[in-house]
């Protein structure tokens, strides 16, 4: 009965206001120091893209332990895996001496272990809060269905964002959620994103969206849904550290020490002493309101990303490059696409393939949508599981041998003179269903290492390419897709969709029948 109400879990629990570090140039080593980078700058911000899984982890570990005054983290997954474990050690350290930590995390992909980010919320100088939790607080699909099914128009509503901003003087934005395979160390699972280090101004601008999540009406503490359990045997504690040291020096490549690297400092430390440089360049952040639902409906005032992004789309004049996994365009984005063709812009889209899909619900909608944006002549590229090369890849060529491949990363390019990086999809669950946020930067230098990476993954190595075929050659009749790749160095052609599971290819035709866009 209680997963059956309406009514938000926690919603009256107290809730005190908090916000990020007023004078960071003053109160903090990093703060001082990159104001006055920035000010050399011509008050641009500084940039690097981070594509490598590895290093993903060092730098967020790395930032965490080099944190003097706050952090905060907001993500849509923190999985409870090792390296969401050495990462909560890592916050609960920062915290002991002395450094405000606050983590928001959504409750909508939770699994059995996610809770152990929850139970830090209460501990001196710890604060954790879930948006828009659901009342039952177990793992059973079942029960979790029913109550969705029971309060769908309220937990429908998610909080897509992923961003970590440190002493409110750096940050890391971008796709990729806290775990394992998001970090590319799972041999079963490898999902190739990206983030954004930042500094400069555009960081207080980020702080700004997060103070802004965490003070809404969404944002639960976690004590209020009975999820709190503080240890305090250290023996244990010892222990449990020990297990997950070992548990990381076996992690996907064995008589690797992730744990060492992390003390290495490295890469972090190179970004801050500037031996990995960094680009300079105005930017924007784009970022929906938290309550982006009534925001849409004209209900309240607010910020709706989507409009902001497509408003620059619609400005290129000769090439639009997209990266996501998912692709199910609303009819206005059908539009905008056209519109830029009959510019002669040239469209080209990376997502993933049957083979690739986490999600066949996501999959079977991007079946529709092929065929009409071939004819509009956009070009579609597919990732392959197991790819040809581990160039752009973003993890190594050790981890790349295990397959089981995937895409995560939402990056457009404009024109090769401007680069959107952020959590949006090409979907209508991200322009409608879920809050986003990502960056648009004006820099030719960081579009064409993006449009590198879109090549590299885009080969024929490592994707397939679509086409529309007639029927016969030389016929004018009804036309059909086929799959370009090359494998061992043999160009292939597929002409029946390519996966390895018959199966899956079936039931995605099954589920393309119930037209489910308006949720993908």
């Amino acid at each position: 009965m209680a997963a059956c109400s309406s009514v938000m879990p926690g919603a009256d629990y107290p809730r005190p206001v908090s916000v990020a570090l007023v004078h960071p140039r003053t109160t903090t080593h990093l703060g001082e120091r990159f104001a006055l980078e920035a000010a050399e700058h011509g008050g641009r911000s500084g940039f690097r893209i981070i594509s490598d899984g590895v290093d993903a982890f060092l730098i967020r570990a790395q930032m965490i332990d080099a944190a003097q005054r706050t952090l905060d983290l907001q993500y849509f997954i923190f999985r409870g895996d090792q390296t969401g474990r050495l990462l909560i050690d890592a916050l609960r350290r920062a915290a002991n001496r002395g450094v405000r930590v606050r983590v928001l995390v959504d409750d909508g992909d939770t699994v059995a272990g996610d809770g152990r980010i929850l139970a830090l919320d209460g501990r001196p100088n710890l604060q954790v809060r879930v948006f828009n939790p659901f009342a039952y607080r177990g793992h059973s699909t079942m029960l979790r269905a029913l109550e969705f099914m029971a309060n769908a128009s309220r937990l429908d509503y998610r909080m897509h964002n992923k961003l970590m901003v440190s002493d409110d003087s750096i940050a890391l934005v971008g796709g990729r959620n806290i775990g394992n395979q998001y970090f590319q160390m799972d041999p079963n699972s490898q999902l190739a994103d990206d983030d954004v280090f930042a500094v400069g101004p555009v960081v207080k601008r980020l702080s700004a969206t997060f103070d802004e999540y965490w003070n809404s009406r969404f944002a639960i503490p976690a004590r209020a849904l009975g999820t709190t359990r503080h240890r305090s045997d250290r023996h244990t504690l010892r222990q449990w550290r020990s297990r997950q040291h070992h548990q990381m020096r076996s992690l996907a490549a064995p008589g690797l020490d992730y744990v060492a690297r992390v003390a290495s400092g490295e890469p972090y430390a190179g970004l801050i002493s500037g031996r990995l440089p960094l680009v300079w360049a105005h930017s924007e952040v784009v970022c929906d309101s938290p309550d982006k639902r009534r925001v849409r409906s004209r209900e309240r005032v607010g910020q709706l990303m989507q409009p902001e992004v497509a408003a620059v789309a619609a400005m290129v004049s000769s090439e639009l490059l997209m990266i996501t996994p998912y692709v199910v365009p609303a009819p206005e984005e059908m539009k905008l696409l056209a519109t830029l063709r009959r510019r002669g812009v040239t469209i080209r889209i990376l997502t993933n393939s049957l083979s690739t899909a986490r999600g066949l619900l996501a999959q079977s909608g991007y079946m529709h949508y092929r065929v009409p944006l071939l004819r509009e002549g956009v070009h579609l590229y597919e990732i392959r599981a197991r790819l040809g090369s581990s160039k752009g890849s973003g993890q190594t060529e050790r981890i790349s041998r295990f397959g089981n491949y995937s895409l995560h990363a939402k990056q457009f390019v404009f024109d090769r003179r401007a680069v959107f990086y952020g959590s949006m999809n090409f979907d209508r669950r991200s322009r409608d269903l879920n809050t986003e946020i990502g960056v648009i930067i004006d820099s030719p230098v960081l579009a064409a290492q993006t449009a590198a990476r879109f090549a590299a993954m885009a080969a024929p190595q490592n994707a397939y390419t679509v086409r529309l075929r007639p029927a016969t050659a030389g016929a004018s009749g009804p036309r059909h897709l086929v799959w370009d790749t090359v494998e061992h160095g043999i160009p292939v052609e597929y002409a029946t969709e390519p996966v390895h599971t018959p199966g899956k290819r079936l039931a995605v035709k099954w589920l393309s029948l119930l037209h489910f866009d308006g949720e993908l």
